[in-house]
């Protein structure tokens, strides 16, 4: 079948599932740096003691004292997200300073220094105890993007259906070049260090809802996780609330950045449910391959080359990120999204991904407190 009879054939399933628009919600993790030196700092409780009162409902201590965590509330418009992480991160970003430091949207420091202490938290001191020295680094940061669904035994046929895709969605965010004051060689040095915690790893195939669970109970008694929030898949379904969470990306530099990967993944997962209610299977790519497409995004990022799962193939990322728009279409002009992603992928052209930008302004100065300034530029936006 051709790629345009495909999508017909999808914008006519999405047209009758009479699917409800799906509500999305973003978390994003920020670094807290030093900001003469760019060095992270442990100054989570200086910065959340200058939070505006009103705000501190969506404003979270994170795993380690140097970093801090947003979410926006659920919503159906992406005007409305944008809004909600424009407010809160310009409001994150006048509060740090307020503290003495600076919030960085980055997927780990660049800078090297002294590793920040862990956040004092029973659960906290539970997985040091357990894993040691698995604590990656001055900071790991992502960005999770929930999406709801109607019920986990839809949730968990849409992470089958949604698995295949997300390397590329990982290279899109690839945010974190540098680490220890050097170039890493990776577009996201933090997917390689968030790699140490042994529950890390795509989502496997899954039977049904009952088989998640039975899962989770297993990896719990083998010692992997301590709990349900140590199951660290790159999709899953939400512990807390009625969404499928994507949490592959590293935290995305700007708004524009991060709203549209919101839409992408909401696209992605509407699509997913279409296809169940049509019948169409998901892609049933092999377990290594779909590793080895991830590292291969994690590695080369955006302005590489990807892994075509369903092939085994390396290809320009950007072509596997226009098949995976042109797969999603249907739902996007279904949410109303697609002028505003066409827009931002226009953006996403012109400017490359977080790693591209923060390895333009090094091959300009030669300096990493430069990176680190221009990302608290893109942050506060």
């Amino acid at each position: 079948m051709a790629m345009s009879d495909a999508v017909a054939e999808r914008e006519r399933d999405a047209a009758a599932s009479g699917t409800d628009l799906l509500t999305v919600g973003v978390e994003e993790e920020f670094l807290l740096v030093d900001p003469h030196t760019g060095a992270a700092v442990p100054a989570v409780d200086l910065v959340m003691e200058q939070v505006p009162a009103e705000l501190r409902g969506q404003v979270e201590r994170e795993f380690q004292t140097s970093q801090i965590e947003i979410g926006s509330p659920p919503g159906l418009e992406l005007t409305s997200i944008r809004h909600s992480l424009g407010v809160l991160r310009a409001e994150l970003a006048a509060a740090a300073e307020r503290a003495g430091v600076r919030l960085l949207a980055i997927g780990t420091g660049p800078v090297d220094g002294p590793v920040p202490p862990v956040v004092d938290k029973p659960r906290f001191d539970r997985m040091i105890e357990r894993f040691r020295l698995l604590v990656p680094g001055p900071g790991n940061n992502g960005m999770h993007v929930h999406v709801g669904i109607p019920d986990p035994e839809m949730g968990v046929r849409v992470l089958n259906h949604v698995r295949p895709w997300l390397p590329i969605l990982q290279a899109v965010t690839a945010n974190s070049p540098f680490a220890r004051g050097e170039d890493t060689g990776y577009a996201s040095w933090r997917s390689i260090e968030w790699e140490r915690w042994p529950s890390v790893a795509p989502t496997p195939r899954l039977d049904s809802h009952e088989h998640y669970e039975r899962l989770i109970r297993q990896l719990i008694a083998s010692g992997v996780m301590l709990d349900e929030g140590m199951l660290y898949w790159y999709a899953r379904l939400s512990a807390k609330y009625p969404t499928v969470e994507i949490r592959i990306g590293d935290v995305c530099p700007s708004v524009d950045d991060a709203v549209l990967v919101a839409a992408l993944v909401r696209a992605l997962v509407a699509t997913a449910i279409t296809d169940i209610a049509a019948g169409r299977p998901a892609i049933d790519t092999d377990h290594h391959l779909l590793v080895a497409a991830h590292w291969r995004a994690a590695h080369d990022g955006l302005e590489g080359e990807g892994v075509d799962v369903t092939d085994g193939e390396l290809r320009p990322t950007w072509e596997l990120l226009d098949r995976l728009v042109d797969r999603v279409r249907p739902e996007l002009v279904r949410h109303g999204d697609l002028d505003q992603v066409t827009d931002l992928l226009g953006g996403l052209r012109r400017h490359g991904s977080g790693a591209a930008r923060q390895r333009a302004v090094f091959a300009r100065t030669g300096e990493l407190v430069d990176v680190v300034t221009d990302v608290a530029r893109q942050t506060r936006g």
